[in-house]
């Protein structure tokens, strides 16, 4: 007689379900990106529009673009308002280039380098090293460096991730009201801008690589605080980094291990003045088995860059190691904390 409980007939049990949601990842990831790609969330911003006429307009076949969207669909990713019409919904609109919100550069960069290289997954658990390095051949910054396309959509990103919560870090923290204030890694300038907004006795001083630092005027401008603000291009790998008071480095050391890390920290206390403090944005892993945004973001530090999110003891440890000590960590209203460090007396 067959064992009831192993029968192939009955249904299946919810976390099947549950899994099965969970495999798909992937290819909700890619339908996002095929429609961030082709604009579809713009062309709806005036209204439905038929699969022909968007088709039409981006260039693509009207029937796969038409199940492209109707699986979309199913995850409330537009709307089919009539046959093969369709409308926007308030997912979708987060997929607008002009939406305060907007998830547009995150998607493009989930859907092209991050995807191809978490396709490389096995390779960093294997070697402890960064899948990216496997799937293109050289560093992800390295990357950047050579392809001005994929370097404007990451900055875009990093500067949208900034602007989402810039005023909770800058509420967060007590900042001096003069003095030198340096943004290592400092990208575009988001942070530091918001940062001299708020405190017009400072000044500052933002620090990236040449080719990122180009790119900076238009953010300091609008902020009106370019009179205050000194650009330097240069690798904090190599001393000596600017002098300043304040060393800010908002989602940087996480790009890195151990050993890098605690060699860019040791280089901005070298810089630093001598009752100066550093301050790292970073968001930490929470203990427990909790559901977390932060454990799949270490994972993606992993894959792109070989670096990693950090619990607080791990940050403990890491400023020793550098050379300083760690003062306090303060929660912000985002998922960031802010991990100030001074040098050991």
């Amino acid at each position: 007689m067959a064992d009831p409980t192993h029968s192939t007939t009955a249904a299946p049990p919810p976390e099947h379900t549950a899994m099965q949601s969970l495999i798909n990842g992937y290819r909700v990831t890619q339908l996002l990106y095929v429609a961030v790609k082709l604009g579809i969330a713009d062309l709806l911003a005036d209204g439905p529009q038929t699969m022909e006429e968007l088709a039409a307009t981006t260039d693509a076949q009207a029937d796969a673009l038409y199940r492209a969207l109707r699986a979309l669909a199913s995850f409330g990713v537009f709307r089919e308002v009539a046959p093969r019409r369709f409308a926007l919904t308030p997912l979708a609109e987060l997929l607008r280039t002009d939406h305060p919100y907007s998830l547009c550069a995150a998607i493009l960069v989930q859907g092209e380098e991050a995807y191809r290289a978490w396709g490389e997954l096995l390779y960093s658990l294997r070697t402890g090293a960064p899948a990216f390095d496997q799937a293109y051949g050289m560093p992800h910054f390295d990357y950047l460096a050579h392809h001005a396309e994929a370097s404007a959509v990451f900055n875009r990103t990093m500067s949208e991730n900034t602007a989402r919560s810039v005023t909770a870090l800058v509420s967060a923290y007590a900042f001096p009201t003069s003095g030198v204030v340096v943004d290592v890694g400092g990208g575009h300038g988001a942070f530091l801008a918001a940062v001299l907004q708020a405190h017009p006795g400072l000044r500052g001083v933002l620090f990236d690589q040449p080719h990122v630092v180009e790119g900076s005027a238009p953010t300091l401008e609008a902020a009106g605080v370019e009179e205050r603000c000194v650009q330097v291009g240069g690798d904090f790998f190599t001393p000596p980094l600017p002098a300043g008071d304040l060393y800010l480095l908002r989602q940087v050391i996480h790009d890195w291990d151990d050993a890098r890390s605690s060699a860019i920290l040791r280089h901005c206390a070298q810089a630093m003045a001598q009752d100066g403090k550093i301050l790292v944005i970073e968001a930490l892993i929470p203990s427990g088995n909790d559901p977390s945004p932060v454990k799949l973001l270490d994972m993606q530090m992993l894959v792109m860059t070989g670096g990693r999110q950090r619990t607080e003891e791990e940050y403990r440890q890491l400023y020793a190691t550098a050379g300083l000590r760690l003062l306090r960590i303060l929660p912000t209203t985002t998922q960031f904390s802010i991990v100030e460090g001074a040098r050991v007396e």
